[in-house]
């Protein structure tokens, strides 16, 4: 895995992180989650995340 894909991944888990958290506190819902995990698979093409 190469420094760039590495940080792709990071930055997708962190930022899925935040999306789940706030689905456990219901803060959004799961069709917004479904929506949030779809943009950040476009958005930082991790090389595991999108699995």
């Amino acid at each position: 895995m190469t420094k760039e894909q590495f940080e792709r991944e990071k930055n997708y888990r962190i930022s899925i992180a935040i999306a789940k958290e706030m689905l456990s506190k219901r803060i959004i819902n799961e069709r917004e989650y479904s929506k949030i995990d779809k943009m950040l698979v476009a958005k930082y093409n991790p090389v595991f995340g999108g699995l």
